[in-house]
């Protein structure tokens, strides 16, 4: 079992960066890969950023490649996401996923073992 807690979300106005973090309470978090997804109100909740078990790989929903970056500090057991140049349409509550990776190189897009719960991101215009 993992426990996942998410932190740095909150209100910034479009253009803003923010920084989300989130620590995983479990002592294999090196054999994870991460993801983070959002779910805006009335909307399902979407894949946004994904990180392979070993750092190597990445991938992105279109709608943030090159404004987000995920990264992963294994010595902290933490995942982050930076935003930046951040758009209203970026609101949305902000969770963080890890899924066994079973020491395969890939980021999936879906079938996560654990998740946290949720950070609000809210962008004014």
């Amino acid at each position: 079992q993992a426990q996942l807690v998410e932190s740095g979300g909150g209100l910034v106005q479009a253009g803003g960066s923010l920084r989300l973090s989130c620590e995983v309470f479990q002592r294999t978090f090196s054999n994870y890969a991460m993801g983070w997804f959002r779910q805006a109100p009335g909307k399902e909740r979407e894949f946004v950023a994904g990180i392979s078990y070993s750092g190597y790989s990445t991938d992105y929903v279109d709608s943030v490649k090159g404004r987000f970056t995920i990264s992963r500090d294994d010595a902290k057991n933490t995942v982050y996401l930076q935003m930046n140049s951040l758009k209203p349409e970026d609101t949305a509550v902000y969770y963080c996923a890890a899924r066994w990776a079973h020491r395969l190189e890939y980021v999936p897009l879906n079938a996560y073992d654990y998740w946290g719960q949720g950070t609000q991101v809210t962008v004014s215009s």
